[in-house]
């Protein structure tokens, strides 16, 4: 398969505009599209300078954690192809900033907590967190302000659990993108596999 960084060059100088029909976004609300994009899978670029665009680096796994932040009108594609990637997850930003929720739970925010954690941006639109679960080690439980668009970078499974005692199991593979919204209390551990995680807060 080739690289993701040709296909872009040839998508950049058509002018964004590709020969086959745009793939649907794997999230489409008021907030964000997320885009999940490989050499098979690729968004309408001209449409991602309309907004604020992260992009997280999914493969190869010599990118894992590499997150860039593209303002406005910036380029996407050269920042991609630049890095010589072959699969990223692109999160266009539709909506102004917005104060977190007051934090009444009685719980610590869910960021910044215990462990191997990185923040490699923070900005007036978000703050992303690279974190790796430690297998079999609840994280503390915790309360989300924020909005989320969670990207995940290892197959496993994640158990979380409510102050309530509610459970639910979260299956996810390298790619796999959640959105979740704000004004959630939970823990969770990792059952089986691995779990790394790069989550962009919303503010």
């Amino acid at each position: 398969m080739k690289q993701l960084v040709t296909v872009l060059a040839v998508i950049s100088a058509s002018l964004g505009v590709s020969a086959q029909s745009p793939p649907t976004p794997l999230i489409d609300n008021d907030l964000v599209t997320v885009w999940d994009v490989r050499p098979d899978a690729l968004p309408p670029f001209g449409t991602l300078k309309q907004h604020d665009t992260v992009v997280i680096y999914i493969a190869p796994e010599s990118l894992h954690g590499k997150v860039d932040y593209i303002q406005q009108g910036g380029d996407a594609v050269s920042a991609i192809g630049h890095a010589q990637a072959t699969r990223v997850a692109v999160v266009s930003l539709k909506r102004a900033p917005q104060p977190a929720l007051p934090n009444t739970s009685g719980y610590p925010d869910a960021f910044p907590r215990p462990g191997k954690l990185a923040t490699p941006v923070n900005n007036a639109r978000v703050v992303v967190w690279d974190y790796t679960f430690e297998t079999g080690k609840p994280s503390p439980m915790h309360f989300h302000p924020r909005d989320v668009v969670t990207v995940y970078l290892k197959e496993g499974a994640l158990v979380s659990t409510t102050p309530e005692g509610v459970k639910t199991t979260n299956e996810f593979t390298p790619g796999t993108v959640r959105f979740n919204p704000r004004n959630r209390t939970h823990t969770e551990v990792v059952t089986r596999g691995e779990s790394r995680i790069v989550s962009v807060e919303l503010k």
